[in-house]
């Protein structure tokens, strides 16, 4: 615990890792802006000096999450015309979904003002799924445009494709052991498998 007077560095940080610590280990319905002061181990008006209410909060977490995945598609998109794509593609998901991706999912589901405080940010569908597919579909049209899928693939129906099934996949893992990279590649392959022309 922080004493009083003494600056947390990177508060916001702390915070949201104990939220998803919280999310993680003990479930949804445990996530209150208590668990996660005493998962960061600082007092509970910590959180409130920072953030409007817990909603706000939780908001935040989502929105900072989604800028990490946005990160990453990015990274995905630029790699396109290198590597295997069925390779390429199941890597990505086991590092989205390996993370707390479908923890925070099931929390932007099961709360009314969260959802729609991050439809007032701007996310659309389901946050978190929305952004994945829309890197997803990204990438594979920089795949199209090289060749490496089938020109007439239809990379806006194989992306969400890909996320929902790689999102049954995962979360039917629960927080066990994540599903083998095995199982991911063949999700991928069944998925994408008859538009991949290379790689």
């Amino acid at each position: 615990m922080a004493p009083t007077g003494v600056a947390i560095r990177d508060v916001r940080e702390q915070l949201f890792v104990a939220a998803e610590r919280v999310l993680l280990r003990d479930g949804v319905t445990a996530l209150t802006s208590r668990a996660v002061t005493t998962e960061a181990g600082c007092a509970k008006g910590v959180l409130h000096r920072h953030f409007a209410d817990f909603d706000a909060f939780l908001a935040e977490l989502v929105l900072d999450r989604i800028g990490w995945l946005r990160l990453r598609a990015e990274g995905l998109r630029d790699s396109a015309g290198t590597g295997a794509v069925v390779a390429n593609l199941a890597a990505t998901l086991a590092d989205l979904f390996g993370s707390v991706a479908v923890a925070i999912v099931a929390l932007v589901i099961s709360r009314d003002e969260l959802r729609a405080r991050l439809r007032e940010a701007g996310s659309k569908g389901i946050p978190l799924l929305a952004e994945a597919a829309a890197g997803i579909a990204a990438y594979l049209a920089a795949e199209r445009a090289r060749g490496r899928i089938a020109p007439d693939a239809d990379v806006d129906t194989l992306a969400p494709t890909l996320i929902g099934a790689a999102h049954l996949l995962f979360a039917s893992a629960g927080n066990t052991e994540p599903p083998a990279m095995t199982e991911v590649t063949k999700v991928v392959t069944a998925v994408v498998g008859g538009v991949v022309r290379e790689g």
